[in-house]
């Protein structure tokens, strides 16, 4: 009889579902060498959505890699529902979206969800006891959530680059992985593109509830997509607090002229101009 995986086995009662401790990493040495992480601590739990907002060079994506475990930590730890980010990421517990989409530019989008089933045969079953998550398991339903039903057959090279990043997304939901990093993956898109992929990112989440952690540079993204926001401040790249997000769940676009929204923009304004000391910056 087979050993169980690390994703076969449940968290135990009470572990956070990704949890870093005192992780701390430099690059460089010497006069040259950045301090991205200092003894950060963040616990995310089952389920929730978390976003990471800071300045730039504060860290926030190499945070994200530490968690997903294409960036070692000089200190401290990792655990994805207790396991290592390497054992964590070898069960395909983990799915990553970069900035870039990186598809492949021989396929259509189907074909670029698909390829995961190809590289990966049986791994959802896997993690899943053989049923999938229903719409993650279906390609064509869950770029149809996306917005893409109608582009199906397009090669990366005709698709705009909101369809080209939803594809990306798409691609990620369909390992049905546990926990899902994303790296600002709206950013290079205009307004209403970012606006109405916002939407329908916050549509499929809804159904899976996948854990989800989320950098971004954008405030108000953050607060309309998130359970909570962390707040990260730099030199050296730390954690400067945590705001809870109580908003109604589904969210939709009107919340951001309303006054809880500004309320919560507000106050993650406020933790982020108490960690910014000009003095150590200038020096």
């Amino acid at each position: 009889m087979s050993s169980p995986q690390p994703s076969d086995l449940p968290c135990a009662a009470g572990t956070p579902f990704v949890q870093v401790q005192d992780a701390c990493k430099t690059y460089g040495t010497g006069e040259k060498a950045v301090q991205a992480l200092s003894h950060v601590d963040l616990q995310v739990p089952r389920g929730r959505f978390v976003s990471v907002i800071g300045p730039s060079g504060c860290g926030k994506s190499t945070l994200l890699r530490t968690v997903a475990g294409l960036e070692q930590p000089d200190g401290g730890s990792v655990r994805i529902c207790g396991r290592t980010a390497a054992e964590a990421g070898a069960a395909k517990m983990i799915g990553f979206v970069p900035q870039v989409p990186a598809l492949l530019p021989w396929l259509d989008v189907l074909g670029n969800v698909r390829v995961l089933e190809k590289v990966n045969r049986g791994g959802g079953a896997r993690r899943h006891g053989g049923a999938g998550q229903g719409l993650a398991s279906d390609p064509v339903a869950l770029l149809t959530r996306l917005g893409l039903g109608d582009v199906l057959h397009r090669r990366p090279g005709q698709l705009s680059g909101g369809m080209q990043q939803r594809t990306a997304i798409a691609r990620a939901f369909a390992l049905e992985p546990q926990v899902l990093l994303m790296d600002e993956p709206f950013s290079a898109l205009d307004e209403f593109t970012r606006e109405s992929a916002q939407l329908q990112l916050l549509d499929v989440w809804q159904e899976l509830r996948t854990t989800v952690v989320f950098v971004t540079h954008s405030i108000a993204e953050a607060v309309l997509l998130s359970d909570s926001v962390v707040v990260m401040a730099a030199r050296p790249g730390r954690i400067a607090g945590v705001v809870d997000v109580d908003l109604p769940r589904p969210r939709h676009h009107g919340l951001l002229d309303s006054a809880d929204m500004h309320e919560h923009e507000h106050r993650i304004r406020q933790v982020l101009e108490t960690a910014w000391n000009p003095v150590e910056d200038v020096a």
